[in-house]
């Protein structure tokens, strides 16, 4: 089978510190190469990566000013779709735009929605033909087909399991209202835990007013942004992860990278969470602030080798390759086109739901 990854080129593949779309894609794409497929992976040309790496864009444009993303965006889509007639398979990981041009890509087209960014963008969607395949349930919007859900998955290698934790608490991810990164302050203080925040700010106006005035040092610490072998350390050394969510997360990278780590999560229900945290298991899922302050001490005596291993079956790197080599089987059955081999049978393929044709008309 020869497949070519279709990454975002916002940062590079893999990212050195944030960058959750590119993460996923290249993780996609080692694991398929361990799987014996033929795999190019257009992303940065500064990624990094055992498959075959093709692009246009020298490295990432959210990270030089002198690069504007939408022209980057543009002609890494037409390089890649240039040589889509090279591929049994073209599988995107970049929003909308690819689907504005998919006519002109020669191969079957699957689309990975890793959250839509409004619904301005949907018909994008609605005109496609691609299949879409969706990273939650909770994501799914009632006017599109999807192929399939699978949920993503991490490098467990990259997240070592810390069986003691600690007393503090963190908040992981960007720093925006969407996130509550202020709330978990709250939750925090409310709980009478310290509080570690990492991540990049994409709010400068919120972290000015809501987080930074709490930073002292002590009872609050900002890491900043942290890379792979950082933010695995930061996780693993927390009692509980806080996830005080205000909108309709479609996954949370940052949950699951806790919870492989030991790390149980307190977080609001909204969007995934119920579906990604295993209640009482993982951790706990709450309506508000009061709530979450008072699971924190519950969520600190979960048991962590429970996490870990309720993690490690439901999100690991090898069960998201094993999904998702199960959706371009389909795939290529619905198009009339020959499984080129390296599709596995077995114990992970049920985990892939069908909900309408994998090709809509």
């Amino acid at each position: 089978m020869r497949v070519a990854v279709l990454a975002p080129v916002a940062w590079r593949s893999p990212p050195e510190h944030y960058g959750p779309w590119e993460q996923v894609a290249s993780l996609l794409a080692e694991g398929l190469v361990a799987q014996g497929v033929d795999v190019t992976l257009f992303a940065t040309l500064d990624s990094l990566t055992s498959a075959a790496l093709d692009g246009v864009v020298p490295h990432g444009y959210a990270q030089d000013p002198a690069l504007d993303g939408r022209v980057q965006e543009a002609l890494h889509v037409a390089h890649a779709f240039g040589r889509a007639g090279e591929f049994d398979l073209v599988h995107s990981h970049l929003d909308w735009l690819p689907l504005a041009f998919e006519r002109l890509c020669a191969a079957p087209l699957v689309t990975t929605v890793h959250g839509f960014g409004g619904p301005a963008i949907l018909p994008a969607y609605r005109a496609s033909r691609s299949a879409l395949v969706s990273i939650s349930d909770s994501d799914r919007h009632p006017d599109l087909d999807y192929a399939a859900t699978v949920h993503h998955g991490v490098d467990e290698s990259l997240l070592p399991f810390s069986a003691d934790g600690g007393e503090d608490l963190v908040v992981l991810g960007r720093i925006h209202p969407d996130k509550g990164t202020g709330e978990a302050v709250r939750i925090a203080r409310a709980a009478g835990r310290r509080l570690v925040v990492a991540g990049i700010v994409h709010d400068d106006r919120y972290f000015r007013e809501e987080v930074e005035p709490y930073v002292d040092g002590d009872r609050v610490r900002y890491l900043g942004s942290v890379g792979p072998q950082q933010r695995a350390d930061v996780l693993g050394a927390a009692a509980a992860l806080l996830h005080p969510i205000d909108f309709e997360e479609p996954f949370g990278l940052s949950v699951v990278e806790a919870m492989m780590c030991g790390t149980p999560v307190v977080a609001y229900r909204r969007g995934s969470m119920p579906e990604v945290v295993d209640e009482g298991v993982t951790g706990f899922v709450v309506a508000d602030a009061a709530a979450a302050a008072a699971a924190v001490g519950r969520a600190a005596r979960l048991d962590r080798h429970a996490v870990r291993a309720r993690a490690a079956a439901r999100f690991g790197a090898a069960r998201m390759v094993t999904d998702y080599l199960a959706v371009y089987a389909k795939i290529l059955a619905a198009q009339g086109l020959p499984d080129a081999g390296g599709t596995p049978s077995g114990p992970g393929m049920p985990h892939v739901t069908s909900a309408g044709p994998a090709r809509r008309d």
